[in-house]
């Protein structure tokens, strides 16, 4: 089929139609509706199919948007898929959760007046498409080798690693810690960004193709580490970064002042069916609170729009920056403003005011100044700007440290970051001992899914080089203890 491609200077953007505010804060459902196909292939029509393809050059998987594009306006949906996911773990992922106005739509060469392809929406739209009419399957390995790969971790980076070595034939199990594969796709991710059937949908496929999951299995616990090392011809740890940053102001200890994850892990829970006494018993639920979230980045969204959908009786977020330097994704600000969400900008936590539980919190405004090491501006106190901000609940999302694995793993030997982070070799995900190595953010910290998709398949890519090598050597391949 021959269609007109650029059609950017003609046809305007248009995203899939986004449910009402009021009706999607309501309920955890994901806020747009399903592309049309007619509306698909328009607006994939719309790619510059540019000589130098920025969108695909800022992309941490280097996916083939332009190509992909071109394919959903031809019509040739299932050829569309299979590149998307020959770059992409989880296209039906990225597609729905990556920051797009950062990453591959944020650097689309249209210009500004004409604005971007809608590659996200698209990108969902492709792999829909194909789950509906059964294009997808799990790894399907042209042979079975004997050796075998522990993973620890079944969130993105495990994942990843885990497709991509059972594609090569390798024997691999995965090891988490959680009663359910997903990790914080399943327990972090809220319902309306990241539908959980979607993540289990991708983790049946896994299993199918003979992946073996090992949940509610801790190592270090349930599983030695050397015991695991024994089991396998090389491990690979992907355990993400758990460890919640704290604040130190008077007051932080008080009942009601919680950490943002635990109360994202209770909601997710909650919603998934299981029995969660502290969201039962009222400490995790924000219905009928005022809620105050402290921070700026993708988690505070995902805590203030989540709060909103459980019928709080007021939500405001505080963070210390203007809205034009928080890290988070500006479209996930948009939509919380839209959900009645209430932002004090330049604004910070001087203390947390109660008796036993918070009632409120007492706020300072802040201004800008010089910028600090990293070139952000400081953010420095308005003498004189303290107010207090009624509040029942207050949720911490100032970020995630790794918890000390080397400890944790008893592995002495183990070199990390004095960031708490594993070392590795560059793009290889090797570690300092031999047989082992990490991927996602327990090595490049808190981070986005997709560096965590790009980083567990480099670290298959750079195991599958090293048995192939060692077999071929005849050499021990076993992970050293």
């Amino acid at each position: 089929m021959t269609v007109n491609l650029l059609t950017f200077v003609d046809v305007p953007q248009k995203r899939p139609d986004k449910r009402a505010a009021d009706l999607r804060s309501a309920d955890f459902e994901e806020i747009f509706n399903e592309f049309v196909p007619e509306r698909a292939g328009e607006q994939a029509a719309r790619c510059s199919q540019c000589g130098i393809p920025f969108c695909q050059v800022h992309c941490p998987l280097h996916n083939n948007i332009p190509d992909w594009l071109k394919l959903t306006a031809e019509g040739r949906l299932e050829e569309a898929y299979e590149l998307a996911a020959a770059t992409n773990t989880f296209p039906e992922i990225c597609g729905r959760i990556c920051p797009q106005d950062r990453l591959c739509e944020g650097n689309c060469v249209i210009e500004k007046g004409f604005e971007s392809v809608t590659i996200g929406a698209v990108e969902r739209y492709i792999t829909e498409t194909a789950f509906k009419n059964g294009w997808v399957s799990g790894p399907q390995p042209r042979e079975e080798r004997s050796q075998s790969i522990g993973i620890i971790g079944g969130g993105p980076a495990g994942l990843a690693a885990a497709d991509v070595m059972r594609r090569y034939g390798y024997q691999v199990e995965v090891y988490d810690r959680h009663d359910r594969i997903g990790g914080l796709l399943i327990y972090g991710i809220p319902s309306f960004k990241l539908e959980k059937d979607i993540v289990e949908r991708r983790a049946d496929l896994l299993a199918a193709s003979g992946v073996v999951f090992h949940t509610s299995t801790e190592i270090g616990r349930d599983i030695s580490f050397g015991d695991l090392q024994a089991r396998h011809d090389a491990v690979l740890i992907a355990t993400g970064v758990y460890g919640a940053r704290d604040i130190k102001v008077p007051g932080v200890g008080l009942d009601g002042v919680v950490d943002a994850l635990d109360y994202l892990i209770a909601s997710n829970r909650n919603g998934l069916g299981d029995a969660v006494p502290d969201f039962d018993s009222g400490m995790l639920d924000a219905a009928g609170k005022h809620v105050v979230v402290i921070g700026g980045g993708d988690t505070a969204m995902d805590c203030v729009r989540t709060a909103a959908r459980q019928g709080a009786k007021a939500v405001t977020c505080l963070y210390r920056r203007d809205r034009n330097n928080m890290p988070g994704s500006q479209r996930e600000v948009s939509y919380a403003m839209e959900e009645g969400v209430r932002f004090e900008f330049l604004s910070a936590p001087e203390a947390f005011l109660g008796d036993g539980t918070v009632e409120a919190v007492r706020a300072v405004k802040m201004r800008l100044g010089e910028p600090d090491e990293t070139g952000r501006l400081k953010s420095q106190i308005v003498t004189g700007s303290d107010h207090n901000i009624e509040a029942d609940l207050v949720l911490k999302a100032l970020g995630f440290d790794p918890e000390p694995v080397a400890e944790v793993f008893e592995l002495p030997a183990l070199d990390v970051t004095r960031w708490g982070t594993v070392k590795t070799r560059m793009l290889t995900g090797e570690t300092s001992l031999p047989g082992v190595y990490a991927a996602g953010d327990i090595v490049r910290g808190a981070s986005l899914v997709v560096w965590a998709i790009r980083d567990g398949r480099d670290a298959a890519e750079a195991m599958h080089r090293e048995l192939e090598t060692r077999a071929e050597q005849n050499a021990p391949i076993r992970a050293a203890g």
